[in-house]
This record gives structure tokens, C-alpha cells and sequence, in this order.
């Protein structure tokens, strides 16, 4: 079997079942685990994002998307050269990677016999069924089993060392910093797994920007910033140079020294087995007497 994959999240999946040498297309933005680099790559970014502050890249991509036009290319020449079985791809998000219907018509216009599958997975456990799912495409149902297993068992064990007496801190996961938008999906699971209490309970529904005053009465006493793609340098960099709302630093979390900068990219923005990690990590930014602090590699303290 030849599969393509046009979701990191799906290059991901497909690895972690053993599959990394059926994988003969990826995307631009695949970059885990590190066996996948070097593969041929089918897709591009129209926005360059390099250099450009995250108001700017809001309105780059607010810009496209107004017009009806997509944020990626697709190498339609490759795809045909390429004729894989299965192409992976999705339909939930406009501004994550190239869509299911230009993927599906595309695939139909060059006559690749493809079976094209969209991935669209909003909570935690939609996730995981999206790993058994790829496992039944893939004649890999035995190991989906046991990743999915294996998942399981992590976060159980993260509940498990949760003391019955928690006081659960409130959370606000910031996926955007300007203008800010509020994390959804399945980054809610992630904050109540790892024993936070999400401040806007967007469990299942997409991120939304999110009005200063609602952050302000939202009160929330962690922040963590994960702006879509990015890993934690970048989101460092990127926090020190934005000019938050006016009564940012009022906030009892900005007070408080509780602001962290993560990897979005590797842990919250990829709906794939890392997920789990995500849940980890998270642990031990709102309980590091439990769970230890975390790497500074995956997440680090932003000061006021």
C-alpha cells in the first residue's frame, strides 16, 4: 500500500503503526517523527509567515480566506506520479491544511485511484478512534489496538496520580496571541485530563477570538500560550514582542507568574498520539509537585 498524508497529525498516526515506508507523500509541515523527513512533499504555504507578527499573519490569512482562496498548494503533478492507495486529508479546518473537496477533486481530475479519507476528529476520544479508523484503512488493526492502548493507559495514569482532593486551577489555553483566540476541541480534554478546569469550556467546538473583558472575568489563574504551529521558541519570541490588551498584566495569572509558553505545534494543534504527551506536559505545568516540571524544551515560564 502507497499512502499520502496531508495532515501532520496523519503522518504522525501513520508512523506510529509501523507504516513509515508505505508513507511515499507528505506535507510541508511534516516534520514527525524525524524518518518522515526527506519524503516527497506534495504541498506549500501562500502565506510566508516568517518575520511576520501574529496580527499580521491573522490578517494574511482572514485576507484569503475572505476572497475564497486556499492558504496551500497542492502539486497535483506529484500526486499523479506518485498514484497512491490512500490519501489522508482533512475537512475541519480551512487554515490547517489543504481541504478534502480540493483534495477529492484533484484526485478525480488526474485519475488517481485513490481512496481519499478526511480525518476530522474535534475531542480527545474522536482522536483516538481516528488512530483505529487509519488501523482499519491500513490492514493494521491489531497495532491500532494496542497505540490506542497504550494512550489510554497514559492518561489513565495521569488521572490516577490526581489526589481525590485537587483543587483544580482555572486555564486559559491561548491558540492565538493577536488578536487572542481561545483553544477548542480537544485541548479542552487535554486541560481536565491533566486536572485544570478550562476557563471558557469549549469541549468539541473550534477556538474563538476572544473580547479582553471576557479574559478579564474569565480570570484565569494559569495561561499557557500555544499559537497554532508554533514550537516554544517561536511562541517566546513571539510573546515578547506582542502588545497584549490593555489589563493583561492585571491578571491574576500574569501576576502571578503562571504564563507558559509551550509547543503548540508537537503537543495541542495536532489531533495525533502526541495529544497524550500534551496531557503530560500540561500536568506538570498545573501540578509540578505531582508531576515535576517540565522540560524547557516543551514549555517554559514567560515572565511578566
Amino acid at each position: 500500500m502507497k499512502i499520502v498524508s496531508l495532515l501532520p497529525s496523519a503522518t504522525e498516526i501513520v508512523c506510529a503503526l509501523g507504516l513509515t515506508e508505505a508513507l511515499v507523500g507528505v506535507t510541508h509541515e511534516c516534520d514527525h517523527p524525524p524518518e518522515v523527513r526527506g519524503k516527497p512533499v506534495l504541498t506549500a504555504s501562500r502565506i510566508h509567515g516568517q518575520g511576520l507578527s501574529s496580527a499580521e499573519i491573522e490578517h494574511a490569512v482572514s485576507a484569503r480566506l475572505g476572497g475564497h482562496q486556499s492558504l496551500y498548494t497542492l502539486d497535483e503533478g506529484l500526486l499523479r506520479a506518485l498514484q497512491p492507495d490512500l490519501v489522508l486529508t482533512q475537512e475541519l479546518c480551512a487554515v490547517c491544511a489543504v481541504s478534502y473537496t480540493e483534495v477529492q477533486q484533484a484526485a478525480r481530475l488526474l485519475d488517481v485511484a485513490a481512496r481519499v479519507v478526511s480525518l476530522e476528529p474535534t475531542t480527545l476520544e474522536e482522536v483516538l478512534d481516528n488512530i483505529t479508523l487509519v488501523g482499519q484503512l491500513t490492514g493494521r488493526e491489531h497495532v491500532a489496538a494496542a497505540v490506542v492502548t497504550g494512550l489510554r493507559t497514559r492518561l489513565a495514569a495521569v488521572e490516577a496520580r490526581l489526589p481525590a482532593t485537587l483543587r483544580r486551577p482555572r486555564v486559559w489555553v491561548c491558540e492565538w496571541l493577536d488578536p487572542p483566540y481561545s483553544a477548542g476541541h480537544w485541548v479542552s480534554a487535554q486541560i481536565e485530563r491533566a486536572g485544570g478546569r478550562e476557563v471558557f469550556q469549549r469541549v468539541g467546538l473550534p477556538s474563538t477570538q476572544v473580547r479582553p473583558e471576557e479574559i478579564v472575568r474569565a480570570a484565569p489563574e494559569v495561561i499557557i500560550l500555544a499559537p497554532c504551529g508554533f514550537h516554544v521558541e517561536a511562541v517566546a519570541e513571539e510573546a515578547a514582542r506582542t502588545r497584549f490588551f490593555e489589563g493583561w498584566h492585571d491578571l491574576l495569572a500574569v501576576r502571578a507568574g503562571a504564563v507558559w509558553a509551550v509547543d503548540a505545534s508537537s503537543y495541542y494543534s495536532r489531533p495525533g498520539p502526541r495529544l497524550v504527551d500534551g496531557v503530560e506536559l500540561m500536568a506538570g505545568i498545573l501540578h509540578p509537585e505531582t508531576f515535576g516540571t517540565p522540560s524547557p524544551a516543551a514549555a517554559r515560564r514567560i515572565l511578566p
